[in-house]
């Protein structure tokens, strides 16, 4: 029987192949990237070939690491699973999740039944106090956030919301016909998103129209109900439109545009390795994308 790799080696292999970055991976596993480098080349002496296509500043698997990564990843995952044990008897999994409170009402919340149907053990403590990425590690395993970008030394991962999108009540629909309308309207944006007005303007062709009044939120809900009492249309993501599921709210115009801000998941990349954090994570992409 051959000889098993070394442990190490595998962890960077498998580390490197899933964050497509050495110097990601050194940085999860708390090593310097020529170490990392080193115990990847083991890897790759031990099989008797190459796993990876190497760029200057990125690393992919080749056909042969992909079937080892799909052999090795289950395996290794089983592995630290095992090694977690509950403390006191208690065999519950926590995590403590930053979240917006719109994403939370929306999104969030009416799926939540179906990860407690997939994991009964999972249970996550949800704060949707400011400042969520700055109190990772203190105060939370991971986050949910409204922002442009994400540290590159955390590791993220983008959710789709779609596009931008006018929202106003049906009443405001028939008084408001065409984007240049807007000029004798009230435009209602989130100071989460304070791109989100410039961005739907360009895309509706008229970049420099100025609205009669700006009104600036610092609550979703707050603002989508202003929209739905016909008190100013609200630019937001089509998501929080449909999440809504609110009659006295409708779509106005046929204008998508894109924005910077995005909703995305993140945490330290370590963080990865821990349970909680990793089955929230691929239940995430799983269910929302």
């Amino acid at each position: 029987m051959k000889r098993l790799p070394p442990l190490t080696a595998v962890e960077a292999f498998v580390q490197t192949a899933r964050l497509g970055s050495v110097k990601a991976a050194a940085d999860a596993l708390a090593l310097s990237s020529p170490a990392l480098s080193r115990r990847i080349q083991a890897l790759e002496r031990h099989v008797g070939r190459p796993l990876f296509e190497r760029g200057h500043q990125s690393v992919r698997l080749n056909a042969d690491g992909a079937r080892l990564l799909a052999d090795l990843g289950p395996a290794l995952d089983a592995l630290a699973r095992a090694m977690v044990l509950p403390a006191d008897g208690d065999d519950a999994l926590r995590l403590r999740l930053g979240v917006p409170p719109l994403f939370a009402s929306f999104r969030l919340i009416p799926k939540l039944a179906e990860l407690r149907a997939r994991h009964a053990d999972l249970h996550i403590d949800l704060d949707t106090g400011p400042g969520a990425l700055a109190r990772l590690d203190d105060e939370l395993d991971a986050a949910i956030v409204l922002t442009r970008a994400v540290d590159p030394a955390l590791y993220s991962r983008t959710i789709p919301t779609g596009g931008i999108v006018a929202i106003g009540s049906p009443e405001t629909a028939a008084r408001f016909r065409t984007p240049a309308d807007l000029a004798r309207a009230t435009v209602l944006v989130h100071r989460d998103l304070p791109d989100a007005f410039d961005s739907w303007r360009r895309a509706a062709g008229v970049p420099g129209l100025a609205p009669a009044e700006l009104d600036e939120f610092d609550s979703g809900q707050v603002m989508l109900g202003s929209a739905a009492q016909g008190l100013g249309i609200a630019f937001m993501f089509e998501a929080h439109l449909d999440g809504a599921s609110d009659p006295r709210l409708v779509r106005l115009f046929d204008v998508v545009a894109t924005s910077a801000h995005a909703y995305r998941f993140a945490c330290r990349r370590a963080a990865l390795d821990r349970r909680p954090v990793r089955l929230f994570h691929d239940w995430l992409v799983e269910t929302l994308g």
